[in-house]
């Protein structure tokens, strides 16, 4: 048996196989492998073969202790180079993937003599389907949901909307008449001033058996058959929703380990290491460049995302609004943002702002948001992007699209003081307006200065002397993984 097998702890990684959940799942392990982790990344089929033609033909090929390892998705095949529809992605992961995925790890145990037996499985939040391989193997499952707190606390009380009548919505009158804006949830320990609008946008239907409300009804309630729960958030940023979930899953552990951006930085990769990526998207690295070439806080930077879809009437309003804000602006257009199609922007828009701004279909989001340049952050409120703001200590101008994004936004723009929230229908003059508040004005100076106080408080929970994140991801190797 070699040292390999007998010394190393060995943890299956499996992410949601979407951009925003890859992208914190491989930060996680690779902080595992750091700790001395062997390492199975597990993506599917058709991520995987996007990361090869993102990341280059040896990008995957992986370390002798960080391998990667694929599963199909359940869906037909496809070679195109987009986010997967989201409801038909959950629907076909938690009705295909129990299979080949105790297939795989039932290779992972027998077909190779030099791997080290798998110790445990570390699971997105919304894959919970490997619960049922860690039972049958008798191995510590922990559920990493890469939601905010706020956020996964409102899809654990999803099924009390329920209970009390509010969901499904009696008509669609009520998507429209100010209802969602009306109800309130005082009853909802932790998220004080927060309305059933604020809720993940899974709530706005009128189908009791809506296949992403209970989808995520479903998932939220399983995180009690785990053995623990990780989240990525700190505990200053979301104390008081922390304690009501550690009141609800009693005695489940809950560690916080954010910002894990933090955490990884403060890592000695080596090349190999930091080789391995989870982008889906090819990088534009001019972007970079052309921020060294502006002048500090003067550019608003612009990114809806991996999921977010627009109509053309919202692209072409975001953009003349940016226009007239008379700011310099980075803004990030994949391919599909527009409805599906390929986005197309006006091409007199296009020339009046070319001294004044870059168009880019990706780049580098932490390293532009931590640019000197950047001032401002025009968001979908998506929980990587708002963590990483934070971190960065950018204020933003929040457009919530999907999911608890919605929840994100009302936390950024309420609680921590760090947003101003867009209205759903967009028009340029908002934007303009806001672009130029967010840049210039007091209320955005304002913001500004509280972004600086949460940047700190990040910060200090992943001080290695005693910061809570920090403690928390030594707790999990000690107290969880190494069961």
């Amino acid at each position: 048996m070699s040292s390999l097998t007998t010394k190393k702890l060995h943890a299956v990684c499996i992410p949601y196989p979407a951009q925003g959940h890859i992208t914190p799942m491989m930060k996680l392990a690779k902080l595992l492998h750091y700790r001395g982790f062997h390492i199975t990344f597990v993506n599917t089929e058709y991520n995987h073969r996007r990361l090869l033609n993102s990341r280059g033909s040896d990008s995957l090929t992986g370390l002798e202790d960080f391998r990667f390892a694929t599963i199909p998705d359940g869906l037909p095949h496809s070679d195109s180079d987009a986010t997967q529809s989201i409801p038909a992605l959950c629907d076909s992961t938690s009705k295909t993937c129990l299979a080949p995925f105790r297939d795989l790890l039932s290779s992972l145990n027998n077909d190779d003599p030099t791997l080290p037996p798998v110790s445990c499985i570390i699971s997105d939040g919304v894959m919970s389907f490997t619960v049922a391989v860690a039972e049958e193997l008798g191995i510590p499952e922990i559920l990493f949901w890469t939601t905010s707190a706020c956020g996964y606390l409102c899809y654990a009380h999803f099924q009390r909307l329920v209970d009390q009548g509010i969901i499904p919505l009696k008509d669609e009158s009520y998507l429209t008449n100010r209802y969602l804006d009306k109800i309130g949830m005082d009853w909802l320990q932790g998220m004080k001033d927060v309305r059933l609008k604020d809720f993940p946008s899974f709530v706005r239907t009128t189908d009791p058996d809506d296949l992403m409300f209970n989808f995520m009804m479903n998932e939220a309630s399983r995180v009690s058959k785990a053995s623990a729960l990780i989240l990525n958030t700190f505990e200053e940023l979301e104390v008081e929703v922390l304690e009501v979930l550690r009141t609800m899953f009693d005695p489940l552990p809950i560690y916080t380990v954010g910002s894990l951006a933090l955490l990884c930085n403060q890592m000695k990769q080596s090349p190999a290491i930091k080789s391995i990526d989870s982008n889906l998207w090819k990088e534009d690295d001019r972007s970079l460049k052309w921020l060294d070439t502006k002048a500090p806080g003067s550019v608003v930077y612009v990114n809806f995302g991996s999921i977010t879809v627009m109509s053309t009437e919202q692209l072409r309003e975001f953009a003349w609004g940016l226009a007239e804000s008379d700011h310099a602006f980075l803004w990030v257009i994949r391919p599909d943002l527009e409805g599906g199609d390929s986005a197309v922007l006006p091409p007199e828009f296009v020339e009046l702002t070319s001294k004044r701004s870059l168009l880019s279909t990706w780049v580098p989001q932490e390293q532009v948001l931590s640019h000197p340049s950047i001032g401002g952050f025009l968001t979908h409120c998506g929980w990587n992007s708002t963590l990483e703001s934070i971190v960065s200590g950018v204020p933003m101008i929040c457009w919530p699209f999907f999911a608890e994004q919605q929840t994100n936004c009302r936390f950024s723009c309420v609680k921590w003081e760090i947003g101003m929230e867009i209205d759903s229908n967009v028009k340029r003059g908002e934007v303009a307006a806001l672009v130029r508040e967010l840049m210039e004005g007091e209320r955005g100076k304002k913001m500004k200065m509280k972004a600086g106080v949460w940047k700190d408080r990040a910060e200090k929970a992943t001080n290695p002397a005693g910061g809570s994140s920090y403690v928390n991801l030594e707790k999990i190797v000690k107290d969880v993984l190494s069961l």
